[in-house]
C-alpha cells in the first residue's frame, strides 16, 4: 500500500477529495478552500501522482486499499467522499467495498461502466494521444516549460489541457526536469483505469446515504444510457448537469460546481 501525500484544510466533518488521471491535490486546493468553513477537507495525491509514491501497480483495488490505509492513519472512520474521473471510480469502488465508511458520495463526470473503443468511446484514443505527447518530451534535453508546451502542442491542440498536464512537470535542484506522474506505469495501466465497476455493484446495496453525480454537458464521459446504470447501482442518487462544462467541470464552472456540492452535502 502507498502512504499518500495530502493537504488538509478547515475543521469539521471529514470530506476527502480524489483527483483524476494526470491530476493532483493541487488541482483541488481552490475547491477545498471554498469548503473548509464547513468540513475538514483532505485533498489527496493518489499513487503514481503528485507527491505520493511511484509504485508498479495501478488499479482500483490498490487505490481503494491506499484510501483505507489513509483513513485509518488519520483516524477517520467515515467521511464524505468526492472523486473526479479516475478519482470518482476510486470513490465508487471504496463505497462498494466499505459502504459503512462513506457518509455521502459525489462523483464528478465519470460513469461506473467500462470505457472501450468497441463502445465507440473516444476516451481511449484521447488518453493514447496524451500519453504519446508526454513521452515525446525528451526530459534530458528539455530547457524550459515553454519548450515542453511547444512539444506537447504538436499532438494536443487544447492549451487548457496542455497547461493541466504541465503542472506535472517538475524542475529538480540540478535544473533538470522530471514528471511527477509515473508515466510508464500509468501507460501500462490504462486498461485498468478505463475498466468498469459493475462487478463490485452488489456492495452498494448496503450503502444507505445519498450520491450526487455531476456531469459536464459538453463531456461524453456520462452518456444518457449511463444514467440508467447509475440509477440501478445507486438507490438514492441525484444526477446534475452543468451544460457549459466539459470533463474538467470544477475548473471550468467553479461557482456552479461548488453551489451543487454545497447544496448536496450541507
Amino acid at each position: 500500500m502507498a502512504k499518500l501525500s495530502f493537504k488538509k484544510f478547515g475543521a469539521g466533518e471529514p470530506l476527502i477529495i480524489l483527483h483524476g488521471l494526470y491530476g493532483s491535490s493541487d488541482n483541488w486546493v481552490s475547491v477545498a478552500r471554498e469548503l473548509m468553513d464547513f468540513f475538514s477537507v483532505y485533498v489527496l495525491d493518489l499513487r503514481n501522482h503528485g507527491d505520493s509514491p511511484h509504485l508498479p501497480e495501478h488499479n482500483y483495488q490498490v487505490m481503494t486499499d491506499d484510501l483505507v490505509e489513509f483513513m485509518n492513519e488519520q483516524q477517520i472512520y467515515s467521511a464524505n467522499i468526492l472523486g473526479h474521473s479516475m478519482g470518482g471510480k476510486v470513490a465508487m469502488m471504496f463505497t462498494a467495498l466499505n459502504p459503512e465508511r462513506v457518509k455521502n458520495l459525489v462523483v464528478v463526470d465519470i460513469s461506473p461502466r467500462s470505457y472501450s473503443s468497441d463502445s465507440g468511446d473516444s476516451q481511449i484514443a484521447d488518453h493514447q494521444t496524451i500519453m504519446n505527447a508526454l513521452f515525446s518530451v525528451d526530459l534530458q534535453k528539455l530547457k524550459s516549460r515553454s519548450e515542453a508546451d511547444s512539444l506537447l502542442a504538436k499532438q494536443i491542440n487544447s492549451k487548457r489541457i496542455r497547461q493541466f498536464l504541465l503542472k506535472n512537470l517538475h524542475r529538480n535542484k540540478d535544473k533538470s526536469f522530471s514528471w511527477k506522474i509515473n508515466l510508464d506505469v500509468l501507460y501500462q495501466s490504462l486498461p485498468q483505469v478505463l475498466i468498469g465497476l459493475e462487478d463490485e455493484a452488489s456492495g452498494l446495496e448496503d450503502f444507505r446515504y445519498a450520491t450526487l453525480f455531476i456531469k459536464g454537458g459538453q463531456s461524453d464521459y456520462i452518456r444518457d444510457k449511463d444514467e440508467t446504470l447509475i440509477r440501478q447501482m445507486f438507490r438514492n442518487v441525484k444526477i446534475e448537469t452543468i451544460p457549459s462544462a466539459s470533463h474538467w467541470v470544477h475548473a471550468e464552472e467553479p461557482d456552479v460546481f461548488l453551489a451543487l456540492v454545497k447544496n448536496f452535502l450541507l
